[in-house]
C-alpha cells in the first residue's frame, strides 16, 4: 500500500467521527496525537515517550478505559513530556466522545503496512495528509497551506545551500523549510557529502520558523520531526517584539498571512520604521531587515497585489525595500490557487545589499496571470506551468520575451527610473491584453462549485439521517 492509498484510508476514517461532530481540522489534530505514538514505535524513537503512554499501551485498551486512558495520556504528555513531545501535546484535548470510534481509528492505524510507508517516507505521508486537509474548503486549512508546486519552484530558484540559515517567519505547517531541507539533501547525497559537524548544523540549526496559531504550530512540529529535522519552530507572533530575535538569515522563504490586524490593531514591533495595520507590509519589512546585509542573503515572499500599489506607508516600504535590496524579480501568480479565491498574489524575489541605498537597478516581471486558465480543484496548479518562467529566470543574461512585435510576451524588464516615475512608485504592472477565456473559466468554476455543493448536500443528507435515527430511537 503506497502513501496515497494510506492517506485516503486515513481520510476515510473521518466518517467514523461524524456523529461526534468532528470537523476535518479537528480530525487532523486527533490523527496527529495518535500517529505520533505509532510513528515513534515504527521509527524506534519511543524513548522520548514515557513507557506507560507508548503505542502498545494505547492499543491494549478498550471501551471507556480506552477513552479515559487516552485523555489522561494527552494531559500527561502535554504537561510533563520532554522537548518537542511536550510542545506537540501542549493543551491537547480530544473531541472524540464515543470510545468505539476512538478504538476504530487506533485499530485501523495499527493494521496499516507501515514498512511500505517508511519506504516512501513518513514525512511525505503526513504532508500528503495535510495537503488533503488543505484542499477541503470547509476545513479552513487552505489559508496556511501553500501549493506544493509553488513551494518547489520557489525553493529551486532561491537555491538554499549547505551551511546557510533559512527561515520562514509565518511557517504554517513548515512546508517551505521542509522543501528547502529536501533541496539541500538532494544536492548533498542526503547530507553524506558533508562533514559530521556540517550535517549536524543542517539538522539542528539550518531551518527555523515561527507560527502564531497553536494547532498549526503543533502540525509544524510533527511535520518537521517526521522529516528528520530538529530546528527551532517558535510559537509566537513575528510581528510582536518576539520577532526581533529572528534575524541574521541567509535565506527567507515564506507566504505570510493576508489581511489586517483585527480591529485595526497595529503591530507591536518597535523596530520597524513604517508601522501599518497591513500585516503583509509589516511582514515584508521584517523579512528584508532579517536578511544578512552581505550582498548574498536572499528571499522569496508570496504577497497580495495590494503590497504592490498601497500608498503612504506602502509606498515608503517599497522604496525602502528597493534601496536596501535588489528587488530583481516579481512573478505575478494566477488566480484561484489559494484558499481565498479572490486574492491575487505575487512572488517577490530580492537580495539584501551590503549598503542600504540604490540596490535595485532593474525589475523583471513575469505575468503568469493574464489570459491564463482558472486554477482550482479540478485544474490544479502544476510545476509544468512554471516551465518558461524557470528557464527565463535562470538565464545567465536575461532577455525579454516582450517586444513591439510580441506585446503579449510574459517576461518584461522595467528600470528603477521607470518604476520611480510611476504614480505612488507602484509595482502593480500589467501589459498583456486579456484574452476572452470566459468559457474555460466558467467551466472550471462550475465544476468546482458542483463538487463543493455536492459534498455539502451529501453531508447535509447524512446529518439529516442521523437526526431521523435519533427521533426514531426516541
Amino acid at each position: 500500500m503506497n502513501n496515497q492509498e494510506l492517506v485516503q484510508k486515513l481520510w476515510n476514517l473521518c466518517n467514523v467521527l461524524r456523529d461526534d461532530g468532528i470537523t476535518y481540522q479537528d480530525y487532523v489534530m486527533e490523527l496527529t496525537y495518535i500517529l505520533f505514538l505509532k510513528m515513534a514505535k515504527e521509527t524506534n524513537t519511543e524513548s522520548m515517550i514515557p513507557e506507560h503512554y507508548r503505542w502498545d499501551e494505547l492499543v491494549a485498551k478498550d471501551g471507556i478505559l480506552l477513552k479515559e486512558f487516552y485523555n489522561e495520556m494527552l494531559e500527561e504528555l502535554g504537561k510533563n513530556g520532554e522537548g518537542k513531545v511536550k510542545k506537540i501535546y501542549s493543551s491537547a484535548r480530544s473531541n472524540i466522545e464515543e470510545p468505539a470510534n476512538l478504538k476504530k481509528i487506533i485499530t485501523t492505524i495499527d493494521q496499516f503496512d507501515w514498512y511500505a510507508a517508511q519506504e516512501e517516507g513518513l514525512g511525505n505521508l503526513y504532508e500528503a495528509l495535510l495537503e488533503k486537509n488543505a484542499n477541503e474548503k470547509k476545513s479552513g486549512a487552505g489559508q496556511y497551506f501553500t501549493p506544493r508546486s509553488l513551494i518547489n519552484v520557489i525553493t529551486e530558484l532561491v537555491d538554499p545551500q549547505p551551511g546557510e540559515k533559512c527561515n520562514d517567519p509565518a511557517c504554517g505547517t513548515f512546508g517551505f523549510m521542509i522543501a528547502a531541507d529536501h533541496w539541500v539533501k538532494e544536492h548533498t547525497d542526503d547530507l553524506c557529502d558533508l562533514s559530521s559537524e556540517e550535517a549536524e548544523f543542517q539538522i539542528n540549526e539550518a531551518f527555523s520558523g515561527c507560527e502564531l496559531v497553536h494547532d498549526t504550530h503543533r502540525l509544524a512540529l510533527m511535520n518537521e520531526m517526521l522529516h528528520g529535522m530538529n530546528g527551532p519552530i517558535y510559537y509566537g507572533d513575528t510581528l510582536s517584539n518576539e520577532g526581533k530575535r529572528m534575524k541574521g538569515y541567509d535565506v527567507v522563504l515564506t507566504n505570510p498571512p493576508f489581511g489586517t490586524k483585527k480591529g485595526g490593531e497595529r503591530a507591536t514591533r518597535d523596530d520597524l520604521p513604517f508601522i501599518t495595520s497591513n500585516k503583509q507590509l509589516n511582514f515584508l519589512q521584517h523579512i528584508y531587515r532579517s536578511l544578512k546585509p552581505n550582498g548574498k542573503a536572499r528571499a522569496a515572499v508570496v504577497l497580495p497585489d495590494n503590497v504592490l500599489f498601497a500608498d503612504n506607508d506602502g509606498e515608503s516600504i517599497r522604496k525602502d525595500l528597493m534601496n536596501k535590496c535588489n528587488l530583481h524579480t516579481i512573478l505575478r501568480l494566477p488566480v484561484g490557487i489559494f484558499y481565498a479565491q479572490g486574492v491575487k498574489t505575487n512572488v517577490l524575489f530580492f537580495t539584501r545589499g551590503v549598503a542600504d541605498k540604490d540596490n535595485t537597478k532593474d525589475i523583471w516581471f513575469y505575468d503568469l496571470r493574464t489570459s491564463m486558465p482558472r486554477f482550482g480543484k479540478t485544474n490544479p496548479l502544476k510545476e509544468e506551468h512554471f516551465k518558461e518562467f524557470i528557464e527565463l529566470y535562470q538565464q545567465p543574461e536575461r532577455k525579454e520575451t516582450y517586444s513591439k512585435e510580441n506585446p503579449n510576451g510574459r517576461w518584461r524588464k522595467y528600470t528603477i527610473d521607470e518604476i520611480k516615475a510611476r504614480d505612488k512608485t507602484s509595482l502593480d504592472i500589467t501589459w498583456i491584453k486579456e484574452e476572452d477565456n470566459t468559457t474555460e473559466y466558467s467551466l472550471h468554476e462550475i465544476m468546482d462549485q458542483i463538487k463543493e455543493k455536492s459534498e455539502t448536500i451529501a453531508n447535509a443528507v447524512k446529518e439529516l439521517d442521523r437526526l431521523l435515527e435519533g427521533i426514531n430511537d426516541d
